[in-house]
């Protein structure tokens, strides 16, 4: 499947509007990655010193037309060894399976190789489970795992694998709505 221009631009409204709504001055983060049939938009802002708030989009035409979006505040660390964030999650799925969306929790986690500084390896995961959902949404969850490469301090240069899935309480029951290799790029202020 392609990656149509509208499904990036879609992708680059929601981003810019998450960015008007934290104030550009808050921003500290920008991602973007593409895969072969999905592409993703996030940014993140830090409120104050541990405490980031970010937002996103995936829209992935993995099987059939799916665009998940979502906004997190997070306990964020960051050093010259470990790169990690825990905390809350909306999630919320517009997709030809069902509609709804949940309040989850998860985190990412990263490691720097000494051997090669500029190097990172590591993850992150979400889950919403049914107790906390709306909509048609039963649960769901994203995970991915990565491995960046720092091209200068303020952009990382990534390769990593990521699956979205989630089970609606229609007929459609639990499905995949995004899972393959993506390449990505992240800008730091």
């Amino acid at each position: 499947m392609k990656i149509h221009f509208r499904h990036v631009a879609r992708a680059a409204v929601a981003g810019g509007a998450l960015l008007f709504a934290m104030g550009a001055q808050a921003a500290n983060g920008l991602d973007l990655n593409l895969g072969a049939d999905a592409v993703q938009f996030e940014a993140t802002g830090k409120i104050t010193h541990g405490i980031a708030l970010g937002g996103g989009v995936i829209h992935s035409d993995y099987r059939e037309d799916a665009t998940i979006y979502h906004a997190q505040l997070l306990g964020v660390q960051h050093s010259g060894a470990q790169d990690i964030g825990v905390g809350a999650r909306w999630t919320q799925y517009d997709t030809d399976y069902g509609d709804g969306g949940g309040l989850g929790l998860g985190g990412y986690g990263y490691v720097y190789l000494p051997q090669a500084p500029a190097v990172s390896v590591g993850g992150y995961a979400f889950y919403t489970p049914s107790a906390v959902t709306s909509g048609d949404l039963d649960d769901g969850y994203e995970i991915g795992v990565r491995a960046r490469y720092a091209f200068t301090p303020n952009v990382d240069g990534y390769v990593g694998l990521r699956q979205a899935a989630a089970d609606f309480d229609n007929r459609h029951g639990s499905r995949t709505l995004d899972r393959g290799a993506q390449v990505g790029v992240r800008l730091s202020f």
